[in-house]
């Protein structure tokens, strides 16, 4: 059976740039670096793309698949001389996909279990923070803090109260990031609007997940969805660097870059400058870091769609950090720090550090 996928055809100049070139940027992708093959090359995954839009391929289902084989890392779009935008294109590729009945069963299951998950990180969201349900600032925590890192997801919240001065409450509605991630994308224009009605007249809507802020900042304007203008909770911090207090005697942290609070959202400066303020001395860094930072394997579902994958992706970092002499290492983004934990690293989350530097949490081993 021939299949087209017609949103693709708004990609058509995206899709053709990348099924022309010489795959010059082959050697940024972490899952074809995991995976070697061709097929998971950026060109691979765009190329797959561009045939099944055309109605080429008769295995559409092998085809359509690979459009999950990404972490949405953003690190060939960096590398491309045109800037392309691999992973937008992949993001419509999965709707398509899903919308003609040919994604991945991991893929489906997430969107079958979005509403359970909406459900539990609701909850979790009112246990964090009772009583504060009138307050005029909300904090976005995000639910892979509230369902994987509570704690962290704690030391978020009392951050964020500190800095602003007063009561915050946690939103208690997702913003959608993975049913667009599973390619459901109405059903993520849905959630966006939900969640922008659960903000509306906030005075302060602070962001701790930069997956989150990165949907709330990109994806949303991308779909045609207001929302009001969130603050990273790092550049919150970053503003108020005088206020944390270096803790004497603790030995330099070694700072991963989130793909989507590095290379989504442009921020590099501002954790490494919290970091060194708390800790009295710069951050280690990883060989590979900053705009050239490789990925955790723990973005864009890439932990459900293509577990094994993902998992050689995280333990390559956790063995570049070993080599470069361990200690403690900190990221800013709960995907990160889940998959780095669940990988074996005990990781640590920069709200945590924050929450050290303010006074609010131990200092630490």
């Amino acid at each position: 059976m021939t299949v087209h996928l017609p949103l693709m055809a708004e990609r058509k100049r995206a899709l053709e740039t990348c099924v022309y070139c010489p795959k010059l940027c082959r050697g940024a992708c972490p899952v074809s670096n995991a995976e070697p093959t061709e097929t998971l090359t950026p060109w691979g995954k765009m190329s797959g793309a561009y045939f099944v839009s055309r109605g080429n391929v008769s295995d559409v289902e092998a085809f359509a698949e690979t459009s999950w084989a990404c972490t949405g890392c953003h690190a060939c779009r960096d590398m491309c001389d045109h800037k392309n935008d691999v992973v937008g294109t992949l993001l419509d590729a999965r709707a398509d996909a899903l919308a003609s009945g040919h994604a991945p069963p991991a893929a489906r299951a997430v969107r079958d279990g979005f509403d359970e998950r909406l459900r539990e990180a609701g909850e979790a969201a009112r246990a964090l923070a009772p009583g504060r349900a009138g307050a005029k600032a909300a904090v976005m925590i995000g639910c892979d803090y509230l369902l994987g890192a509570n704690d962290e997801a704690r030391s978020a919240h009392a951050v964020t109260e500190a800095l602003l001065g007063e009561p915050a409450s946690v939103v208690e509605v997702c913003c959608g990031l993975p049913l667009l991630e599973a390619g459901d994308r109405e059903a993520f224009v849905r959630a966006a609007e939900h969640f922008a009605a659960a903000v509306e007249g906030k005075t302060a809507l602070v962001a701790v997940d930069p997956g989150c802020a990165h949907a709330m900042l990109v994806e949303y304007p991308r779909l045609g969805v207001s929302v009001k203008t969130p603050t990273l909770l790092v550049d919150l911090a970053a503003r108020a660097a005088d206020r944390f207090a270096e803790i004497p005697g603790t030995a330099a942290p070694r700072y991963h870059d989130p793909c989507q609070l590095g290379r989504g959202l442009g921020r590099y400066d501002e954790p490494r400058a919290l970091l060194e303020k708390i800790a009295g001395k710069p951050p280690l860094e990883f060989a590979r870091c900053r705009e050239g930072s490789e990925c955790s394997g723990g973005g864009s579902l890439l932990p459900v769609t293509y577990p094994e994958v993902s998992r050689t992706i995280a333990d390559a970092r956790i063995a570049a950090h070993q080599e470069g002499g361990g200690g403690a290492l900190v990221t800013a983004c709960a995907a990160s720090l889940i998959r780095f934990r669940s990988a074996g690293e005990p990781a640590e989350d920069l709200s945590t550090w924050l929450a050290r530097g303010l006074g609010l949490a131990p200092r630490g081993p």
